[in-house]
């Protein structure tokens, strides 16, 4: 069986899937690539693909014959479920269960930063200048998870123990322990009003593209924070572009981006209230060691026919 590995990542990383597959696994014929062309130059020799759904996007299945299996490395599938070329008998699954702690602590990060003014430490740093300010704390503040998904469900009771009040919005009404509220889609202008922060977690998907736009914006505090954690296409960059310069909000921390990398002209570089990392929100120190144990637990469903089996039972 050949296994492809697509992954941008530098090394370690990169090839550390396959370190982890190939003693255990001798069945399994991998090939690991870093860049987009290896990857599409060996695309049509896979009987299983795993990659990042956001790297390989929705034409990388065009000449993919022996294709039975994607998974993704990630818990989005955008970039692979969506593609019109994906043969409708290959399964895809995603990597569950392992984000809500590292995705947690990055939105602290992000949170913190604000609140203590990091950039402000960081520059009086390095002018060696010794001068003090108050800074906000999280306790009694109200944070809100647009997309209430098992990363959300692990992150509100964290929020809850910094004394936060936690909003959530989301696609289905469902009683979710750690939220003090819950709105729907429709109503997500009414709940931004009184937010201090809002953290996107939602999946990129037709019904989520550009869902944080002007009138989002518009209706959230003028000392009010965003963080996006989710997809790039979830937010509308332009709107937010305008918010900031019309200090709709107080500021940004963007993970994912609609372009990435980030092209270095971008205005959002520029602003000192905007915080800007190369999506490693939900990446961490055993992330790889995590996710190829899950992958191992598919494929032995994988080799025993339980996908074949659920494939023909949904015809």
């Amino acid at each position: 069986m050949n296994l492809l590995i697509f992954l941008t990542h530098p090394e370690p990383t990169r090839s550390g899937y396959e370190k982890y597959l190939k003693p255990r696994h001798p069945e399994l014929t991998i090939k690991t690539f870093g860049t987009r062309d290896e990857a599409l130059a060996n695309a049509s020799w896979a009987d299983v693909m795993m990659c990042f759904g956001p790297q390989v996007k929705t034409d990388f299945f065009k000449d993919t014959p022996k294709l039975k299996w994607v998974h993704s490395l990630g818990t989005g599938t955008d970039g692979i479920t969506d593609s019109p070329y994906l043969g409708k008998d290959v399964v895809v699954t995603a990597t569950r269960g392992i984000h809500g702690v590292p995705m947690s602590e990055m939105a602290f990060l992000m949170m913190l930063a604000f609140n203590r003014d990091l950039r402000r430490i960081e520059r009086q740093r390095g002018e060696k200048k010794w001068e003090r300010w108050p800074g906000m704390t999280l306790d009694n503040k109200t944070v809100g998870i647009l997309g209430l998904g098992a990363i959300a469900e692990d992150m509100a009771p964290r929020f809850k123990a910094f004394g936060m009040t936690v909003v959530g919005i989301s696609r289905t009404n469902r009683p979710i322990p750690g939220f003090d509220k819950i709105y729907s889609r429709a109503e997500i202008v009414e709940a931004v009003r009184d937010l201090d922060y809002l953290v996107l977690l939602v999946p990129l998907d037709d019904d989520t593209r550009n869902i944080v736009n002007d009138k989002v914006l518009a209706a959230m505090k003028p000392t009010s924070f965003l963080v996006n954690l989710a997809r790039g296409g979830v937010l509308d960059e332009d709107a937010l572009l305008r918010a900031l310069e019309k200090k709709q909000i107080a500021g940004a921390a963007l993970d994912a981006l609609a372009k990435e990398p980030l092209p270095a002209d971008n205005a959002l570089w520029s602003l000192l209230n905007v915080y800007i990392t190369p999506h490693i929100g939900g990446f961490c120190d055993t992330y790889v060691r995590d996710a190829a144990m899950q992958f191992e637990q598919n494929l032995a469903h994988f080799q025993a026919g339980a996908f074949d089996r659920m494939m023909n039972r949904d015809k």
